[in-house]
């Protein structure tokens, strides 16, 4: 499930929220915490984690290498280190180009069903 960019975002999100967006486990989440230094949620009273925005796009980063590219955590690690910036760009190509591609299925529904 991929972030929706035009959706107006709150200024915290739950560790709980930010799991559904992307459809992985809590667990694997504080799991990347501990893995990928980027991932940092503000954490409040009882060890409560809040993930602003820029959280969520670390945590974008690294599902995208992990699990729509199929990257180890060393090889996402090391691609993050080196190159942030072009990876960060590749994703928000990815992710465009699965939206319009759920667009143009969603004309196709619609032309299929006037013919």
């Amino acid at each position: 499930m991929a972030l929706n960019p035009n959706k107006k975002l709150k200024l915290y999100y739950s560790i709980s929220e930010v799991a559904e967006m992307f459809d992985v486990t809590e667990t694997l989440l504080r799991y990347w915490e501990k893995e990928f230094p980027t991932i940092a949620p503000k954490k409040a009273g009882r060890n409560v984690r809040q993930y602003t925005q820029e959280d969520i796009e670390a945590v974008r980063l690294v599902h995208n290498l992990v699990k729509v590219r199929g990257l180890k955590i060393a090889a996402a690690r090391e691609i993050i280190k080196k190159n942030k910036e072009g990876a960060q760009n590749v994703t928000e190509v990815i992710d465009r180009l699965q939206q319009l591609r759920e667009e143009l299925v969603a004309l196709r529904k619609g032309l299929d069903t006037l013919v």
